[in-house]
């Protein structure tokens, strides 16, 4: 398997959401991140308490943000764009395209080649919450409005869109996610940051390799990034504290493209254990 740096190893491709260690300054954040033992971070300005579209945010603090993290010596692969593309209220989805744009912009300077996104709900209240108008026609076709000036956006900043099957938004799984890829052609740039707890339930985890290596058949070749927690009862937890057969979420990944593997639901406390964990479990995928 090919690394993220030149020359580096699995381990260079492990990463945290910066968001994990909220602190006061991108200096505190970035030394947290590295005294976990990680040398990637998934950048989310609500880290140092601004918002995740960096309204207000110069490009002297975007500056200020690489230049702690390249002190530190962690790499920011990709950053939270996060916000309901598909929100019922169109004025306020507006505003927030236009802030979008600008943090797109912003991207390179900060290392990164990817901005997340939220494919979106109809609910008002919460973008990750199901709601019965996400499967309707008019959800895709505003999902696909929204995404055109973003799209734009990415082409013009070097960058790519990365959308995440959610079950709670539009882009609920592998299926609908590669309709997405499809009707956008090949050479758009946006890929797939694929989350395995997201496409598995407590009811399907004895199915768990089948439906990721369908998801893998289905959208490993777009793949730009990876996201680790775990399924259990009600809702997720960090990496090992629940259902999921890490090994073989693992050699499912595997048969992908080297990206980034982003750590998530880990608490500041068990971070570092989770990064044991997962290099623990690589090393069992390849037994």
């Amino acid at each position: 398997m090919l690394s993220v740096t030149p020359g580096g190893g699995w381990a260079d491709r492990l990463g945290i959401f910066a968001r994990t260690f909220r602190r006061a300054t991108p200096d505190q954040v970035a030394r947290a991140v590295a005294d976990a033992g990680y040398p990637l971070a998934h950048w989310n300005f609500a880290a140092i308490g601004r918002p995740t579209l960096a309204d207000g945010v110069t490009p002297d603090e975007v500056t200020g943000v690489r230049a702690a993290f390249d002190a530190a010596g962690v790499g920011i692969p990709s950053v939270s764009g996060t916000f309901n593309v598909i929100h019922p209220d169109a004025e306020l989805r507006a505003a927030q395209v236009r802030s979008a744009v600008r943090l797109i912009g912003l991207v390179p300077a900060l290392g990164a080649d990817v901005l997340t996104l939220c494919t979106g709900t109809r609910d008002a209240d919460d973008m990750w919450r199901a709601h019965p108008g996400n499967s309707g026609p008019d959800a895709w076709d505003d999902l696909r409005r929204t995404l055109d000036p973003l799209l734009e956006a990415a082409r013009d900043a070097g960058i790519r869109l990365g959308v995440e099957p959610e079950p709670g938004n539009v882009i609920t799984d592998a299926a609908r996610a590669a309709r997405l890829l499809a009707e956008l052609g090949p050479d758009a740039p946006l890929g797939i940051v694929l989350d395995p707890a997201n496409l598995i339930t407590p009811g399907t985890i004895a199915q768990q390799d089948e439906i990721l290596r369908e998801a893998m058949d289905l959208l490993g070749d777009r793949l730009i990034g990876a996201q680790a927690k775990d399924v259990v009862a009600q809702g997720y937890s960090a990496a090992g504290a629940g259902m999921l057969d890490y090994p073989a979420v693992l050699r499912q990944l595997a048969r992908g493209p080297a990206v980034p593997l982003i750590v998530q639901d880990a608490s500041e406390q068990d971070a570092a254990r989770v990064r044991r964990d997962l290099l623990r479990w690589h090393d069992e995928a390849g037994r």
